[in-house]
């Protein structure tokens, strides 16, 4: 209940964010106002990346409410909320001997910095991680088949294959960690395959169909290239093979600055028992079976989470057995110095910038509230150098750690989400496309307006050196590009300017700037000159952005 409440306050703080959240809406929103349900959309073309699982429950609540965004972040906590109680569920089941380890692991989860934030994004990776507790749920203790075959079926249609690595390596290993597989391997690798084979019935249900209604050149990216793509030679996200290894500090905070917890973890001593072995056979050879794939992303890992808060439980409820580590005073001292860290750097950012020293936008936005936040981050640092004893000192270690990340999201959402809104460009399109007007962009398009301006259709994707061609084919067309820089004449001929990440985006009218383009002089300035946010020119030029 602690989780959900700060994640729901949390995830209203802001926006959908480009391009992660605003990609999933554009897709969900595609499928839906083209009535097709199928074969997943962006921009007017089929998307062969992504399986419709989330998509389908997103329509789902769209067909109650009709389509608004409170529905998706809804969805999501909720999503969110059923990983932790799943996690929380599977730690009792794992540890049934044990009950002190299946008390301690939510604790450690709801603390994870990055599981918190990324679960504000309206992505996948959360959903399959549900699914995937939800599927070593089924298969721990005495093994349900038919609920193992739902949930690996649900992975299967969340993220593809992928599913298939967090959870086969428990079933193939089972004999080793559970005593019902021990009784009857014959039944349980019969079974399991049976329970395999209903996945992936489950998938290919809808794949087959999407496959032939998606054309040749989506079939073949569906079947072959998505999945085969990633493992060798990546073409996106291509990462060396021990990537992982420093990302696991990113995924671990606040729990590494807790010496309490790496001296448990280092003074682990055997025996282990089944709970230990059935961790080992799920955590180890996945991680290394995502290690040895050529694509990497720090989320992929977020389906390990649980068994690694598991581990940590496990590590620190030995520690207590023996009576070592209890009751100490300030064992959270380098969580609290982090804390205080921070705090002081936020308070004393308005006055480094005053003196010239720093000229970063995002310094200069994060400035006009950092003070309170440091008032904040200081009481949060005190709260961790209160004296503990047993799993008190983990709850208010986990709890103060929740209520952190939550206020320095806070911070980012009133103090800088505006470099990633979108709604103001979104506007403008929006208006521009009821009028029947075409719209262009420079680069590769995301999809990142299709679902705030609501839009039909595709958005044209053009090159620097194709805007004149462009511009004379579609006369009444609009052109949307982001540099890096500003260009002087925005200001005058520009429909709208505003920042955009570390870069800008501009909006013209395609014959302004094909003529700017051409190093011409435009007939005469536009019609309308929009800024957002207005006091970006408060110190007389654009605050200095990345590359200015």
């Amino acid at each position: 209940m602690l989780w959900f409440v700060v994640a729901l306050f949390a995830i209203f703080q802001h926006g959908p964010m480009p391009l992660y959240s605003t990609r999933t809406l554009a897709v969900a929103w595609e499928m839906w106002s083209e009535n097709q349900f199928l074969v997943p959309q962006i921009n007017g073309h089929p998307y062969s990346h992504k399986v419709p699982l989330l998509f389908w429950l997103i329509h789902a609540g769209w067909a109650v409410s009709g389509v608004n965004d409170v529905w998706p972040r809804l969805l999501q906590v909720l999503i969110g909320a059923g990983w932790l109680l799943a996690a929380a569920a599977l730690a009792r089941r794992v540890f049934s001997l044990r009950p002190s380890i299946a008390r301690l692991a939510p604790w450690f989860l709801i603390a994870l910095a990055y599981s918190f934030l990324f679960g504000l994004q309206i992505m996948y990776e959360v959903l399959l991680a549900l699914t995937v507790a939800l599927a070593l749920l089924a298969l721990s203790g005495k093994p349900r088949w038919i609920w193992f075959a739902l949930a690996l079926g649900a992975g299967l249609m969340t993220k593809g294959p992928v599913m298939l690595l967090h959870v086969a390596f428990p079933f193939l290993l089972g004999p080793w960690w559970s005593e019902h597989a021990r009784a009857d391997r014959k039944g349980w690798y019969l079974r399991g395959c049976l329970a395999l084979a209903g996945a992936v019935a489950m998938l290919l249900a809808w794949a087959l169909p999407a496959g032939f209604a998606g054309g040749e050149a989506y079939r073949n990216e569906l079947f072959f290239l998505q999945t085969a793509g990633r493992v060798v030679d990546s073409f996106d996200h291509a990462r060396p093979l021990w990537w992982y290894l420093p990302m696991l500090g990113v995924l671990l905070f606040p729990w590494i600055g807790w010496p309490r917890l790496w001296r448990a973890v280092a003074t682990f001593t055997r025996p282990i028992g089944d709970g230990e072995r059935f961790l080992i056979s799920w955590l180890l050879p996945a991680f290394a079976g995502f290690c040895l794939v050529s694509g990497k992303q720090v989320y992929y890992l977020l389906p390990l989470l649980p068994g690694v808060a598991m581990a940590l439980s496990c590590a620190l409820a030995r520690q207590e057995w023996r009576g070592v580590g209890t009751g100490r005073v300030w064992s959270a001292w380098p969580i609290a110095l982090a804390a205080f860290g921070f705090a002081f750097l936020l308070a004393v950012l308005p006055v480094w910038l005053a003196g010239g020293h720093l000229h970063s936008h995002w310094l200069h936005d994060a400035a006009r509230l950092s003070p309170w936040f440091a008032v904040g981050f200081a009481a949060l640092g005190l709260l961790l150098l209160l004296p503990g004893e047993g799993e008190r000192e983990l709850h208010r270690i986990a709890g103060t750690s929740l209520l952190g990340v939550a206020l320095a999201h806070a911070l980012f959402a009133h103090a800088l989400f505006h470099n990633f809104n979108l709604e103001p460009a979104a506007g403008l399109l929006g208006r521009a496309q009821a009028e029947h007007r075409p719209i262009a962009n420079v680069g590769q398009y995301e999809g990142q307006f299709h679902y705030l301006a609501r839009l039909r259709g595709s958005i044209d994707e053009i090159n620097i050196g194709g805007i004149g061609e462009w511009a004379a084919a579609n006369p009444r067309g609009l052109i949307v590009r982001y540099p890096p820089k500003l260009d002087p004449r925005a200001r005058r001929y520009a429909l709208l300017i505003q920042p955009f990440r570390s870069r800008w985006l501009e909006i013209w009218s395609a014959p302004t700037l094909a003529a700017i383009e051409a190093g011409q002089t435009p007939a005469e300035p536009a019609q309308r000159t929009a800024l957002y946010p207005p006091d970006y020119w408060r110190y007389g030029e654009p605050v200095e952005r990345e590359g200015d």
